[in-house]
């Protein structure tokens, strides 16, 4: 019975070892397999914030054409609003 009790003793001992140590390869594998899930998505959004840029851009000239209108247009009424008073 003592031979029993010692390879048993044995066997949890490398069983709690192995087991150890195949919990750290599986966390590792899958903190890997997350970190590179984010990266891929924080390519996806520069990819996209990249193709939006050119479109941004031409808004941004619209606004500022349709801006400096509103400025000449707004000069114009200052000087009829002088003139009147």
């Amino acid at each position: 019975m003592s031979e029993f009790v010692y390879f048993t003793t044995l066997c949890l001992m490398l069983g709690t070892v192995l087991l150890v140590f195949g919990m750290r390869y599986l966390s590792a594998a899958t903190q890997a397999r997350a970190r590179a899930a984010s990266e891929n998505s924080y390519r996806q959004l520069a990819e996209a914030a990249a193709a939006a840029q050119p479109g941004t851009a031409t808004a941004l000239a619209s606004i500022q054409s349709t801006l400096a209108d509103v400025d000449t247009r707004l000069a114009a009424v200052e000087k009829v609003l002088r003139d009147v008073g």
